[in-house]
């Protein structure tokens, strides 16, 4: 299986930031969920995370809620998600990290999901709703099953925590832009050069910055700051959303953006 100490290590050498695009799994639906992923992996994505649907996402604003119901509409579960991954993972060996609520992690049973999700090809799972000061519920039965550590840091985050976070982190510090929940912005928060460089003064761990960057020129300007990976959500998933009748135009427009951003990444990288 492909880690993301390989990804992160082969880009560093380029001096280029990895592309990170998120999808909620099975949105709209299970076939053209895939088609998207598949997608996304063609245009240019480095490492994917992606979300198991939840009813009550707390740390997520409209664009992903919506797409959370129109998954579970389309009957996905656990279950299938894992199927899902299988075969993502069988059309390419890309890293996959899961962005989900604990939840749903505690309902499948906390070991065996670690176990089953790792043997369908995950590489992480980032608990959104599990604080660090109870990260110990996670950590052992992770490492137990193979899995890397993801942890999030925000624009408040004291130096000390970020240090206990970045203690407990081995995939990479997923690191977020502004305050509130996920949904494309249109200005990128002044806070990431100063978040991303303070990370970067405390920990060797990949820092990678999500939440409101939905132009070309945001993810610059989180390859500019210093961080290893930039994550794209809402951006990707409001795609999705406006181009429900039609998907050709989705898958095309999908591809176009992230190709728009990865070429942005490039040049960047010169």
């Amino acid at each position: 299986m492909r880690t993301y100490s390989q990804v992160f290590s082969e880009l560093a050498k380029v001096k280029r930031t990895a592309l990170i695009p998120f999808f909620v799994i099975g949105d709209p639906d299970f076939d053209t969920s895939l088609e998207l992923v598949k997608t996304a992996i063609d245009a240019g994505a480095d490492i994917l995370e992606l979300g198991i649907p939840f009813s009550d996402p707390i740390a997520d604003g409209p664009t992903i809620q919506k797409a959370d119901i129109r998954s579970l509409k389309s009957g996905m579960s656990v279950n299938m998600a894992r199927e899902f991954i299988r075969q993502v993972k069988s059309y390419k060996d890309i890293p996959i990290g899961l962005l989900m609520y604990y939840n749903l992690v505690y309902q499948y049973g906390t070991e065996k999901f670690f176990k089953d999700f790792h043997e369908a090809g995950v590489n992480s799972v980032l608990v959104a709703d599990l604080s660090i000061d109870d990260a110990e519920e996670i950590i052992s039965p992770a490492a137990s099953a193979g899995l890397d550590t993801v942890f999030m840091v925000t624009p408040v985050t004291e130096p000390e925590r970020m240090k206990l976070i970045a203690s407990k982190t081995t995939g990479f510090i997923y690191t977020v832009s502004l305050l509130g929940v996920t949904g494309s912005r249109e200005d990128l928060s002044d806070t990431v050069g100063s978040l991303v460089s303070n990370l970067k003064e405390l920990t060797d761990v990949p820092v990678c910055v999500g939440f409101g960057i939905s132009k070309p020129e945001h993810a610059v300007t989180v390859a500019q700051a210093g961080a290893d990976g930039v994550i794209i959500g809402s951006k990707i998933v409001g795609l999705i959303e406006s181009n429900l009748g039609n998907k050709d135009k989705c898958l095309a427009e999908v591809s176009s953006f992230l190709t728009e951003v990865k070429k942005a990444l490039e040049d960047h990288a010169g």
